[in-house]
Parts: structure tokens; C-alpha cells; sequence
């Protein structure tokens, strides 16, 4: 039998590597900036075109290389930040693995042009597929001038899978976001198609945020320090009202490197406990410094994944650093930092438990309600329920009737939607007169049917049928905009700007009447003529936000999220009372829809308790 294991050649090699390492034209642009990091430059300038795809360029005032290093820098595991073993664990600089450049010149047409400091001449270098196509002497700028043009050119597969510009764009300004914030000593320039993103000047930490996300932040943030035998702890924190309702403006910085740690975020997330509303996500600007040589950072290809050598020490004093923030500025009780008996009382300062770290709300186990049993019987055979029943009501003993005020009223399922024949017999007909309407606790509407009795939430209720409405609107393409007295300015992060572009003629066809104005900013001449009581300014800003966390995990195609969000946006809040019309005409619209059931998410609307499983509870025959 003939020997069949053979070695890969150096070029397919490289692109093996180069899908660990370049990831998108996003991974590309963080390696590159990061080599200017590394080379000292004191200004830095990111141009792109078409997202990335077309032309990544970044020019930096470094040290630059020599021709022998130039040309080094391309080969595999080619560094000069490792000498020994001993070196990966006192890593202060951004690179060192020399995966980057051998990666991105597999994948891509490269063309460098380099000059050491002093030097009378550079070199330029063109490499095709990690072929050497041209090494030679120019006359060129002090620094490095790195251009990578059409990212995956060879890999056609790999190119096909990229999302939408503006979807790529975000990732790239987002990588931008984190190197410009871990160095605020350093001028950045962003250009995207001829276009000029950032221009951020040097400065210290507060002014380099304000630059990357609007003069709105100076007055909401709230700065911490703390010094500690293990860790020192710097940065800034946002006060409860520049809460978003995505993760994207949270930042942990270790020794510079921007680093990924849900255990970490629980910290910062349990210290603002109480102090922010449901499903919202505090800023945060947080730099650890720690001994290289308490950490290990060479465990993820990107670098964003580390491991300290005790993370509950460094969660502890990250929830009390930010505790003690808080309350100096009067945003929340005052922890005193050195009384350790705090720590001996609070097991979530001591013993954190990683179990929690999905879970905003520390009552994991809330107390045992005698209706659990109940609810368990009567509701196991009704899908998805218990997912929003958790949701909505976590915490807390369930009622059927509170002992607060409550409304009652009269109404009539219609028959207009298709049921099957054991819904028919759940859900009223036109033949049963009128039943009797409960609002119960401001949240849900109670109505007795022939098999016992439906609970509707009225939210998700008004949330479907807003979606259809919408949904059909986007799709007639025939917007009904009520002009606005005074037209409304929406201040937006870059990242976000991109993301309303590419929503921007979905938008317009919901009845916004938008237009583009300076660099990140939206003007709005009308709303949507249906929309009463909203600041329109800031329901756009929540459906560009909602939108932007629905990315992370996409269920629906574009359309249909944008009417989503705008739904979920408009739709009458649990707390809301409502008159025994508005009972009526709510139930009558919802039962009314194609899909009444549940939201576009999957989430119930109504939940039916049957009068046999309630029979059951007292001991009662069927």
C-alpha cells in the first residue's frame, strides 16, 4: 500500500489558517491597525471601500520595517515579539503569533509600502495568493502604507457568505470603536467611500468617547478607579439613562486588548441591579491592568477570549469598583470598598457563580408559589407559554384576581379566523352572546369561554396586530406620513447610522418621512400617521436598536423585522389600563389576524385554561 499523508503546500496552508484568523474584512482591519499599534505610530487612517470587500488601506506614521523585515512579515509564525516560551506569558503588545499578514496575503492582493524612520528610501512589496509578486525600492512616506484589496478573491465560497455593506461596514467601525478607545493618546481617521467616518483627535479617555459617540455622553458618564494589589481598574461607566437595548457599548479592556467575558459583564450587570429597566444594558468603558503573567491570552485565534488566573477575584472587584462608582456619584447606595465583612455577607461579591451569568435578575430561585402546580398541569400542553409566562412574571406569585381595582366589560370572539375543530371548542363563537371581560393587573384580559377561560397578554396581543398591519403597509408600499410642526434631529453612533441605511426605504415606507443629514445624523419631517403620544425621535431610535440586536441572531428577513420592531415599539405597554372598549376592539383585531396565537417571535398572545384541569385542582370529577 502506497504512503498516502502528504504535507499541504504553504499556500493552501496559509488559507486554512487565514479562516481561523480573517474571519471577514472586519478581522482584517483589526490585525492591520493593530500592527500600527505595535509600530508606535501616532496617527493612524483606516480607508475602505464597499464595506471592505473592494479595498481595506490603513497608513500609519510607525517606525516602519526594512526591506528583509517587510518582506519576513508575510511569512507564517514570523514575529518579533517571541523569543523563548517564557515571552507568551509577558505579552503587552497587540500581535505576536505571526499568523496575520500570511493570512490576509493568502486570501487577498496585498500591496505594502514600508520606510524605517531616517531612511532616505521604503520598500514596496505586491503579493497575490501568497505569491511574492514584486519586491522593490521606492521612494515613500515614513511609516507603512498596507493595502488589501479584494478580500477572498480566491476563495469564492468564503467571499459569498458575507452579509449586506452596511452589515460589514458595523463590524468594521465596531473594530475601529476598540482600538481607537484602548489608545485615546493616538489620532484616528475613518474613510468609507471617499467618505469621512471619524477624525478623532488625541485626548484622554472621556473625549475620545464623546468623539466616537456624540457629545450626549459627556453628562452621562460616570468615571471609575480603583487600585488593587491584583488589578488597577480605570474607565467609565454610563448613568442608567444612556442604557441601550443592545450590548454592543460595552467594552472591557486587559492591558490594552479589548476582551470578550459574559463572567466579567455580570459584574457590571449585577452592580447596576435595580437601577436600569428590564432587558437594557449599561455602557461601560472599563480598562483592567494586570501582570501579564497572572493572565493567558494565546487561547482564541482573535485574541478576544483570555484566561485570568482568578477570575472571581477580578469579577469581585469589578462589581465593587462600579458599586462604589455609583454611589460616590449619587446614582446608587455608597459601597464602602474596604469593609471586607461586605464581602462575607454578600455571597454574589465572594462566590460568584457562573450560572448566573445569563441571568440579569440574581433571584434565580424565586420562592415556591402554591399555584406552581397548578400552573404546571394546566398549561403543559400549551407551546411556548411557559417561555413567556417566565418572561413576564419571573419573580413573583401568580393571582388570578388581584386585590387591586380591576374593569370588566362584554364582548364577542369573531369566527373570522380558521380554526381547527379543538380551538373551536376553546375559543367562542358568534352564536355565545357576551362574555365577561376581566383587566387584570393592567397586563392581561381575562374572558370566560364554553371550556373555561382564555388569558390574553395584551402587549404580545397588540404587538400582532400591529405586525400584520405594518408588514402589510411595507408590503402595498403606500405610506401614510403626518407631517411634523418641527422637524426632529436623531443623533446617531456611526455603527448604528450604517444599520439605518440599510433600513432607511423600509423605514420611509412605514411612513417616516427621513432624510440623511451630515454624517451620522437623520432628520424627521413626519411620522407615521397612526402613531400618536411617541416622540418620534426616540421610537426611531428604538426600532434602529432593536433591529441592531435582532442581527445577532436574524429569524426573519428584513421586512418583516422592521415591522416587528416598529410593533414592538408602538404597542400598548403592560401597565397600560384600558376601558372596556378598548378591551373589545384589542380582542376583536387580534382574533381578526391570519396567526392570532402568537407573536411573529413565536411567543403566545393568549393562553387557555381548561375548565376540567381547573376542576382537577379541587379534587372535582371531570
Amino acid at each position: 500500500m502506497s504512503d498516502i499523508i502528504s504535507l499541504l503546500p504553504d499556500s493552501i496552508a496559509n488559507q486554512i489558517a487565514a479562516g481561523e484568523v480573517i474571519q471577514r474584512p472586519a478581522s482584517a482591519v483589526k490585525e492591520m491597525m493593530e500592527n500600527s499599534i505595535d509600530a508606535d505610530a501616532t496617527e493612524i487612517k483606516l480607508i475602505i471601500r464597499d464595506a471592505g470587500k473592494s479595498l481595506i488601506q490603513v497608513i500609519d506614521n510607525g517606525k516602519g520595517m526594512s526591506d528583509t523585515d517587510a518582506r519576513m512579515s508575510f511569512e507564517r509564525h514570523a514575529t518579533s515579539k517571541i523569543k523563548n516560551i517564557d515571552d507568551l506569558f509577558l505579552i503587552r503588545t497587540m500581535g505576536f503569533r505571526g499568523e496575520a499578514l500570511a493570512s490576509i496575503a493568502a486570501i487577498a492582493q496585498v500591496e505594502m509600502k514600508t520606510k524605517l524612520r531616517g531612511e532616505a528610501v521604503g520598500t514596496e512589496l505586491l503579493i497575490e495568493g501568497s505569491e511574492v509578486l514584486k519586491q522593490e525600492t521606492v521612494s515613500c512616506a515614513e511609516g507603512t502604507s498596507l493595502s488589501v484589496k479584494n478580500l477572498f478573491y480566491n476563495v469564492p465560497a468564503r467571499r459569498n457568505f458575507l452579509k449586506s455593506n452596511p452589515v460589514e461596514t458595523k463590524h468594521i467601525i465596531d473594530e475601529f470603536t476598540r482600538i481607537s478607545l484602548a489608545h485615546p493618546e493616538t489620532n484616528f481617521q475613518l474613510y468609507h467611500n471617499g467618505v469621512e467616518v471619524f477624525h478623532l483627535n488625541a485626548g484622554n479617555l472621556r473625549q475620545r468617547i464623546v468623539g466616537l459617540f456624540g457629545h450626549n455622553y459627556n453628562e452621562r458618564l460616570v468615571p471609575v478607579e480603583e487600585q488593587t494589589t491584583v488589578t488597577n481598574i480605570i474607565g467609565f461607566i454610563g448613568k442608567p439613562e444612556a442604557a441601550k437595548k443592545t450590548r454592543g457599548e460595552q467594552f472591557f479592556f486587559v492591558n490594552n486588548r479589548f476582551i470578550k467575558s459574559s463572567y466579567l459583564n455580570h459584574a457590571v450587570t449585577s452592580a447596576f441591579y435595580e437601577l436600569l429597566p428590564r432587558e437594557s444594558f449599561a455602557f461601560y468603558v472599563l480598562f483592567l491592568d494586570i501582570d501579564p503573567a497572572r493572565i493567558d491570552i494565546n487561547v482564541h485565534p482573535t485574541k478576544q477570549e483570555i484566561k485570568f488566573e482568578d477570575e472571581r477575584i477580578i469579577y469581585t472587584f469589578i462589581l465593587s469598583a462600579v458599586k462604589r462608582a455609583l454611589g460616590k456619584y449619587s446614582v446608587s447606595p455608597s459601597l464602602d470598598f474596604n469593609d471586607e465583612n461586605r464581602f462575607n455577607q454578600n455571597t454574589s461579591f465572594s462566590r460568584p457563580n457562573k450560572e448566573m451569568i445569563d441571568e440579569p435578575n440574581p433571584k434565580l430561585n424565586p420562592d415556591y408559589s402554591p399555584y406552581k402546580q397548578f400552573e404546571e398541569r394546566t398549561l403543559s400542553n400549551q407551546n411556548n407559554w411557559k417561555d413567556l409566562y417566565s418572561d413576564s412574571r419571573k419573580g413573583e406569585d401568580v393571582a388570578i384576581i388581584p386585590n387591586s381595582e380591576f374593569s370588566t366589560g362584554t364582548f364577542t370572539i369573531p369566527s373570522r379566523w380558521e380554526t381547527t375543530k379543538e380551538e373551536q371548542t376553546l375559543l367562542s363563537t358568534q352564536e355565545e352572546k357576551k362574555q365577561v371581560l376581566v383587566h387584570l393587573q393592567d397586563k392581561y384580559i381575562l374572558s370566560a369561554i364554553k371550556s373555561g377561560f382564555i388569558l390574553v397578554d395584551q402587549h404580545s396581543a397588540h404587538e400582532r396586530v400591529l405586525y400584520e398591519k405594518y408588514l402589510q403597509q411595507l408590503n402595498s408600499n403606500v405610506p401614510a406620513a403626518q407631517q411634523q410642526l418641527f422637524p426632529q434631529t436623531l443623533h446617531l453612533t456611526a455603527p448604528d447610522f450604517e444599520i439605518a441605511k440599510e433600513i432607511l426605504q423600509e423605514i420611509r415606507a412605514l411612513g417616516f418621512d427621513v432624510q440623511e443629514f451630515g454624517n451620522t445624523d437623520l432628520v424627521i419631517h413626519g411620522t407615521p400617521s397612526d402613531i400618536k403620544d411617541k416622540n418620534p425621535s426616540k421610537l426611531l431610535e428604538e426600532l434602529i436598536e432593536g433591529y441592531k440586536q435582532s442581527m445577532q441572531l436574524p429569524k426573519l428577513n428584513k421586512r418583516e423585522e422592521v415591522a416587528l420592531q416598529l410593533a414592538k415599539q408602538s404597542a400598548i405597554k403592560n401597565g397600560t389600563r384600558l376601558n372596556e372598549r378598548e378591551m373589545k376592539n384589542l380582542l376583536d383585531e387580534l382574533f381578526g389576524c391570519e396567526t392570532p396565537s402568537h407573536t411573529a417571535e413565536g411567543k403566545p398572545t393568549f393562553v387557555t385554561f381548561h375548565l376540567r384541569d381547573i376542576e382537577k385542582q379541587f379534587e372535582k370529577p371531570a
